[in-house]
């Protein structure tokens, strides 16, 4: 009966949840009249089956709509099914809607845990774990209709074979986060059940020109190759695989025509990291510095394979850590620089300072021939191809978050008003800034679209992020920048390494094997038994509180001096204890078997 799915490729847009106790049952309620699907709750096996299986007084079902299956992940015993239980329509794609995933829910098919050893169960119990924290991943987006993974220019060059496959088929699988987990699906045929999901961001909006409404939409696409946190994944890995690596895409609809605009962050192409230390800026680290140029040479064939010709630009500072970095950036591209690969250093920190942003038209200067050369899609009303992009511009800073949104929004607003001028609309002269309205809101579009892609990084909005919504900076932005930075430190420190393992878990960078070590941690004494970093990071705050309060009370009576001492000096051994004990409060990931 599996084959039946083979030939109906339309994605089931609304279904049933039945929940029976030895089993789960998927039943399309889109009209489709389609057989429902059967897992069992023991082994998670699967079949399509035509009716609902009989209700009793011993085998009562919880009934709940949902909206899509994400996929299955097997851990040590059971295995976990992911469906997605509330979603929210934010727009459309190219004419197609999109909707975000507000609610995702694990249904564990895990009743072979009953005669598992104690070992296996304690492991099962560790790993589901972190499948509760991967609930709340954010940022996910899907579509029934359309391939959310591909630009506009890549859903154009698509040949009509290719549009008559099921969308996991048509998808880019660096964007396709849900790629791994739907695997059991697709070993199973399940094809109107495998909807293709990606992380990242998607926002558009209206604004009239004249009497012209202008359509524009930003979509982020995470690529899920070196995907994680902002301190846990730094830098490529061997294959030349960047961490933080974001696809941008600006489109843009107006009196028939369609233009798009693609642009690339990501994190600069070698081994390097930042090993959690409880320091506020945990050094650089270069690893194996020799290897380098190989794995630059590595990601940016990749990337000239897919775009074209590449534009790097580095916005880096050319002192202290950065500095070093950014000199083995320079010197492992040197000898592949081409007409087809060019390299730019700006030095963001230096030139614009934290408030003069404008002169970003300096580097705009200096790159301005690249996009003119390279250019952007375009499609008439017919959906004819007049113009195609013909490269890409990659930025990168540290943390591909808040500079390089700077950075991006300006040349998506400078290649915005070129696109607008050759449709017609804008004048030779006119620009976004003179219609206020459609600044206004654009503005807001690169604000919150780097709002969301810094949040799925490091945790907190973007910083600078008052530029970009408001084209200034404001006393009330470099307090958040302020607030921002804190809660970067406490989630690197205290909870990106759980988030790190879920992710892994997720995206199938570890696998759980049956057969692995089941013996359990052994377990640690003292000090390491009771040690826990949010508790140590309340009492350092705590200390500090009370020595301020001590000072301040200290020109009424010299006691004061002595206990604003006594509680820096108990501040201070706790940070110097935790510090030297850093492996042991920190989160570090606790997977180890890679994936092959």
């Amino acid at each position: 009966m599996m084959e039946r799915a083979e030939s109906c490729q339309k994605l089931y847009t609304r279904l049933r949840l039945w929940e029976f106790p030895d089993e789960y049952v998927i039943e399309p309620t889109d009209g489709s009249s389609a057989s429902s699907l059967k897992i069992n709750r023991a082994d998670a096996s699967m079949k399509l089956i035509d009716a609902i299986p009989e209700c009793g007084s011993v085998r009562v079902p919880k009934i709940q709509t949902i909206f899509g299956v994400v996929g299955m992940l097997k851990l040590v015993a059971g295995s976990y099914l992911i469906v997605i239980t509330e979603r929210e329509c934010v727009g459309s794609y190219l004419g197609h809607p999109i909707f975000k995933v507000m609610s995702l829910r694990i249904l564990p098919c895990d009743h072979s845990l009953k005669t598992s050893p104690p070992e296996q169960k304690k492991v099962e119990s560790e790993f589901a774990g972190l499948l509760k924290v991967a609930e709340k991943t954010c940022g996910l987006f899907f579509s029934y209709d359309t391939n959310l993974t591909l630009s506009a220019q890549r859903l154009n060059d698509l040949g009509d074979e290719s549009k008559l496959l099921p969308l996991w088929r048509q998808a880019e699988p660096r964007f396709l986060w849900n790629n791994y987990m739907l695997e059991v699906l697709i070993d199973n045929k399940l094809d109107p059940y495998l909807l293709p999901v990606v992380q990242g961001s998607f926002h558009n909006f209206q604004a009239a020109i004249g009497k012209e409404i202008v359509d524009i939409t930003l979509i982020a696409r995470r690529c899920t190759r070196r995907n994680g946190t902002r301190m846990w994944r730094r830098g490529a890995d061997p294959d030349g695989y960047v961490a933080n690596f974001v696809e941008t895409e600006q489109i843009v609809q107006m009196n028939g025509f369609t233009a798009s605009f693609v642009q690339v962050r990501g994190s600069m192409p070698f081994l390097w990291e930042q090993i959690v230390d409880l320091t506020y800026k945990p050094k650089f680290e270069i690893v194996k510095p020799e290897e380098a140029p190989r794995v630059a040479e590595r990601h940016f064939l990749d990337l000239r394979k897919k775009y074209g010709s590449v534009l790097a630009i580095d916005l880096v500072n050319t002192t202290g850590g950065e500095g070093r970095l950014s000199e083995k950036f320079a010197s492992a591209v040197q000898p592949i620089l081409s007409d087809d690969l060019r390299y730019i250093h700006f030095d963001f920190h230096k030139i614009c300072g934290h408030v003069h942003f404008e002169r970003l038209s300096i580097l705009y200067d200096q790159i301005a021939d690249f996009l003119d050369k390279n250019g952007y899609l375009l499609l008439n009303d017919k959906g004819e191809k007049m113009k195609e992009q013909l490269g890409v511009v990659r930025t990168n800073c540290i943390d591909c978050l808040d500079r390089t949104n700077v950075t991006q929004s300006m040349i998506g607003r400078k290649m915005l008003e070129l696109q607008l001028r050759r449709i017609g609309v804008f004048a030779a002269e006119e620009t976004i800034s003179s219609h206020t309205n459609l600044d206004e809101k654009y503005k807001i579009l690169w604000a919150n679209h780097g709002d969301d892609v810094s949040i799925q990084y490091s945790g907190t909005p973007a910083l600078k992020g008052d530029f970009v919504r408001y084209g200034k900076r404001t006393v009330q932005g470099i307090l958040n920048d302020f607030y921002n930075a804190l809660g970067r430190y406490y989630f690197n420190n205290f909870s990106d390494g759980t988030k790190q393992d879920a992710i892994d878990l997720l995206q199938g960078h570890y696998i759980v094997s049956v057969s692995r070590d089941m013996t359990p941690p052994s377990q640690k004494g003292g000090l390491e038994a009771v040690a826990h970093f949010p508790a140590a990071f309340c009492l350092v705050s705590l200390g500090l509180f009370f020595t301020i309060l001590s000072l301040s009370q200290a020109r009424y009576d010299l006691r004061h001096l002595f206990f604003s001492a006594l509680w820096a000096t108990i501040s201070i051994g706790i940070a110097a204890v935790v510090k030297a004990n850093g492996r042991i409060f920190c989160n570090r990931p606790r997977l180890h078997k890679p994936r092959r």
